[in-house]
């Protein structure tokens, strides 16, 4: 029993700073606090009619959006090496893919700093397109591996030994088969990315800005409730991706055993 007990207050304890802040956004104060000193959707009017809340936004969703097809384009083809190819030192490539969830984040950063000046990127959206990419690989390739090695090999042959093209039965075998996890793949991706501050904040610049980083800077420069109110329209997006993913592949895809 009280093992039980424990566990359902730790449970109730993890969502709590989020409902507090969900929370905060409602308050009609000019300033964050809690408990709220009375209801108002004065903030949430407040960022979505800002030009550059919006503008921000936008560079989040798109540079999301690009990582995620990059990165999931670039674990399909490291996966089917892998896994269908058998290729030398497969595994020392798949320790390779995983190791920017080894090194802290800050130490990426620093050493994104160097590389990107070397390569005249520090600053823009294309440098920040790279790492986001480098970041968001590891959350790619695991469920995209995962669903090639549960697919069939043998419908792959059945195809070609019907006289199918090795490209027809790549597009019309083999990627259905690995539909699930290119969709999970996908969507992990794009909420990595979009959520991703640690290491953008080394990297940003004063004409490419994203929204997590713009919600940083905002949190050391005043206390706002607009703030609360972004941050609670980060987590009811997350939410949505979140729900959308288990609804249509089931998120167990994502951390079950090959």
């Amino acid at each position: 029993m009280m093992t039980r007990a424990i566990a359902i207050l730790v449970l109730m304890f993890l969502p709590l700073p989020i409902v507090i802040v969900v929370l905060s956004s409602f308050t009609s104060a000019g300033y964050l606090s809690f408990p709220i000193k009375g209801l108002s959707l004065r903030w949430y009017a407040e960022f979505l009619g800002s030009a550059n809340w919006l503008s921000v936004m936008g560079t989040s969703a798109l540079l999301a959006l690009i990582g995620a097809l990059v990165s999931t384009a670039a674990s399909l083809a490291a996966a089917w090496a892998v896994v269908r190819h058998r290729i030398r030192f497969g595994t020392a490539w798949e320790t390779l893919l995983l190791t920017p969830l080894i090194f802290p984040h800050a130490a990426i950063g620093v050493i994104m700093i160097v590389t990107l000046a070397g390569l005249g990127w520090l600053g823009t959206f294309a440098g920040l397109v790279l790492v986001h990419c480098i970041l968001t690989v590891p959350y790619a390739y695991r469920p995209v591996a995962a669903a090639l090695r549960k697919a069939d090999p043998a419908l792959e042959e059945a195809a070609a030994s019907l006289g199918a093209r090795p490209w027809r039965t790549f597009w019309l075998v083999s990627l259905p088969a690995v539909r699930p996890g290119l969709v999970t793949s996908l969507l992990f991706s794009f909420i990595i990315s979009f959520d991703e501050v640690t290491v953008t904040l080394f990297l940003v610049g004063p004409f490419v800005m994203t929204l997590p980083v713009q919600v940083f800077s905002e949190v050391l420069e005043s206390a706002s409730p607009v703030i609360a109110a972004v941050s609670a329209t980060l987590v009811l997006f997350t939410s949505a991706m979140v729900f959308i993913l288990d609804r249509v592949i089931g998120i167990q895809f994502f951390v079950e055993r090959d």
